[in-house]
């Protein structure tokens, strides 16, 4: 399966496009920063990432696009910038009938390091551990956009069989509720009464 990441944001958005093979082995495929000015219009701004990020779908054709989710910031004015641009991405997939999933930094810290804590430094070392990459991607968002690519290829597998797991679970109990409806409704059903015998009359000279 091959996973586009991306770490977004308004003057840097982290581009990675990793593929999952057997098990837990990734390869690196590409990876890259879409830059745009930050004096620049913001609806240009956010046209740019756009085109790029187009520009990587058609190339590299993912199967599935990671985002990081906003999960907090104390700057609400980056943390808007980074939700813009993480839609602007989403609207691209949607087009292309990708599907999107959003993973928060704790998820995608522990998937790749094992700890839901790690600083930017550890995950870039495990990414680069992970991805036998000899040279550490610079600037982080783009350690980061392969970090996420990598969360997905990890994590959606298990999330997929635990939301099959639950509709059929849901549809168990679906099912027993009808059941038991229809039996408690088949239960208070009061039986047909029978109809009143009707008296035998005998013509005269009938045959004793």
């Amino acid at each position: 399966m091959r996973v586009l990441g991306v770490d977004p944001g308004l003057t840097r958005c982290g581009l990675g496009v990793v593929d999952g093979g057997k098990g837990r082995t990734v390869r690196c495929v590409a990876v890259g920063v879409v830059r745009t000015p930050p004096d620049a219009d913001l609806a240009h701004r956010l046209l740019g990432i756009s085109d790029e990020v187009e520009r990587w779908m058609d190339k590299y054709k993912p199967e599935a696009v990671a985002v990081e989710r906003v999960f907090a910031q104390h700057n609400v004015r980056t943390a808007m910038g980074t939700a813009q641009a993480g839609g602007v991405v989403a609207l691209a997939a949607a087009r292309r009938g990708l599907p999107v999933v959003f993973h928060t930094p704790s998820e995608v810290k522990a998937a790749v390091s094992g700890s839901g804590r790690a600083d930017k430094a550890q995950v870039t070392t495990m990414v680069m551990r992970l991805l036998n990459l000899e040279v550490a991607p610079h600037p982080a968002d783009a350690a980061d956009a392969l970090a996420l690519a990598i969360c997905h290829l990890w994590r959606e597998p298990m999330r997929a069989r635990l939301a099959e797991a639950e509709a059929r679970a849901a549809e168990m109990a679906r099912t027993h509720k009808a059941r038991l409806a229809a039996a408690a409704k088949q239960a208070t059903k009061k039986p047909p009464l029978k109809p009143p015998l009707k008296p035998v009359v005998k013509k005269p000279g009938a045959a004793r």
